[in-house]
């Protein structure tokens, strides 16, 4: 076997698809889903250079900023090694211009450079007998990692006195502080020389332009720049909580100007996502953003990855100006046409095309939201874990308190903020509503209905009150509906059920019991779209 078939047949099987992903936030791309991506660039590339090949072109340079398994850059030269065939003829001349000239990469760790090294020279050293590219002078090839450190921010952290062991004075110290650049915590990433820093060299820079020369020795433009980048790194919040950092990635790589931008990202940052609210602005009102490959079912994308909200891989093209197509996959399949769309329409990216006409119905009418009345987090100041007694014996005013997995009771006087809601009728909800399902259909709790004489924890927030019983049944008959929770739905790319996803619910009168028939006409839904609405969620008993 030659050379170039040697490194670029297909192979059966593919051991990319064999290999476990390292952690969340380092998922492995399947060669499927890469190769797809690839073949939307170089689609729009086509269409931009009057049915030019993007892979017949053999001055064109592509950058994956983010190695892990080097799937990106190992199906690149596959396509550049036939589209080049007549171009330069010798197999051996072929792949040696290829991978010196037109594959970069720039590795996450050590590991994930030794494994995309590997992939696409067929060797762990660029320059070694093993290699099939014979032009490389150092082992790392066009394939970089080197160690980072993060930036220790002191204007970050807390100020605290120790004891100089040798002197006895006391000095002063910063504990807690921060990565100026991706905001990792010293307490987590603060690590000796034994262990990954993961800080990723792309993110750690004022200027990624020079970095990138300083990196590649030279002046570097990249025509396409394409991958996975890492998701998210611990932020040293309750329990296991994380920031996410691929923004950052998404930011730098469009500040290296290439023409074409694919990247595949979590899709949380459709509608919410903890500090992403300036990227979702930027990306919505991003006129270059082309298109839109979106993947909202649980598992589809990256088999045995729980990833909450899905995920999605978008095309961004330096000289476009216009409408998005978004197009939306489920098992395997499309779920109907691409829709060309602005993205800025609504203040959050509505992931269904479906889902887009039923909304601007709704919103037509002009109606408040019922947004206003619901609470913020920590209704009555009371956080997740608190509890109070287990029985109101001997209390002197007991109150009712709704909690976590239990009701407890508390003085009157010891409920530290809205006590002029303790004596209402209430409508609770739970804060956080979401399973381990590849498919989410209720996306909000039951609604419990509270006399009053009664407050809660964080685990809820208060969605109305009420001076009758009446008017919160009726609230609470109208959370239940299919409508309802499907506007919901809109806004809700995780478990987090907070004030901020009923935004598009408009309110109501509170004084009937509300069905989705009465709300279907009253908003003009036509059969298709109630169909599509009962297919997205299932139906709530009354409990």
């Amino acid at each position: 076997m030659s050379i170039s078939n040697l490194l670029l047949s297909s192979h059966n099987p593919d051991v990319l698809t064999c290999i476990a992903n390292l952690s969340n936030d380092e998922v492995f791309t399947p060669p499927e889903m890469a190769a797809a991506m690839l073949d939307l660039a170089a689609e729009a590339w086509a269409r931009d250079h009057d049915g030019e090949s993007l892979w017949a072109n053999p001055n064109v340079r592509v950058l994956d900023p983010f190695v892990k398994t080097g799937v990106f850059l190992r199906e690149a030269t596959r396509r550049f090694n036939e589209g080049l065939i007549t171009v330069i003829p010798d197999a051996q001349e072929r792949v040696n211009h290829i991978l010196t000239k037109q594959i970069y990469g720039i590795a996450i760790t050590e590991l994930t450079a030794l494994m995309s090294r590997r992939s696409v020279y067929c060797s762990k050293y660029a320059d070694s007998e093993h290699s099939i590219c014979t032009a490389f002078d150092t082992p790392e090839g066009n394939i970089w990692f080197e160690r980072t450190e993060h930036t220790w921010d002191d204007k970050t952290g807390t100020r605290e006195s120790r004891i100089d062991p040798l002197s006895g004075k006391e000095i002063f110290i910063r504990t807690g502080r921060r990565c100026s650049y991706c905001g990792a915590g010293e307490e987590d990433y603060g690590r000796g020389e034994d262990l990954e820093t993961h800080a990723y060299a792309f993110i750690h820079t004022d200027d990624i332009k020079q970095r990138i020369s300083e990196i590649f020795g030279d002046d570097m433009h990249f025509d396409l720049i394409v991958g996975n980048p890492p998701y998210q790194l611990s932020d040293g919040g309750f329990g296991k909580s994380a920031a996410p950092i691929y923004q950052n990635f998404v930011e730098q790589a469009k500040a290296l100007d290439p023409r074409y931008l694919t990247m595949i990202v979590p899709s949380r940052w459709f509608a919410g996502g903890k500090g992403l609210d300036e990227f979702r602005a930027a990306m919505l009102n991003d006129r270059r953003l082309r298109a839109l490959v979106d993947y909202p079912k649980l598992y589809e994308a990256f088999p045995g990855v729980k990833i909450r909200g899905g995920v999605s891989y978008f095309l961004w093209s330096r000289t476009y100006d216009g409408p998005c197509s978004i197009q939306t996959m489920w098992d395997g399949k499309p779920t109907g046409p691409a829709v060309e769309r602005y993205l800025n329409e609504f203040d959050v990216l509505v992931r269904r095309n479906e889902a887009v006409p039923i909304l601007k119905k709704v919103l037509a009418r002009r109606e408040e939201s019922i947004e206003g009345q619901i609470s913020s987090r920590k209704p009555f100041g009371f956080r997740t874990f608190f509890h109070g007694k287990e029985s109101p014996r001997s209390m002197q005013d007991p109150i009712k308190l709704f909690g976590s997995q239990k009701i407890s009771w508390i003085e009157r006087d010891e409920i530290p903020a809205h006590p002029e809601w303790i004596d209402d009728w209430k409508v609770f909800m739970t804060a956080v509503q979401g399973t381990s399902a590849a498919v989410e259909t209720m996306f909000l709790s039951r609604p419990i209905i509270a006399e009053p004489g009664t407050a809660c924890t964080e685990t809820y927030i208060m969605v109305g009150s009420f001076d009758s019983r009446e008017e919160a049944e009726s609230l609470a008959s109208y959370l239940r509906t299919r409508f309802v929770r499907f506007l919901v739905s809109l806004r809700k790319s995780t478990q987090h059920a907070t004030r901020n996803v009923y935004s598009f619910v408009p309110a109501q009168s509170w004084d009937r019991e509300w069905t989705d028939e009465e709300l279907y006409a009253k908003y003009g839904l036509t059969e298709e779209e109630i169909a599509f609405i009962e297919s997205i969620v299932r139906p709530m008993e009354d409990d």
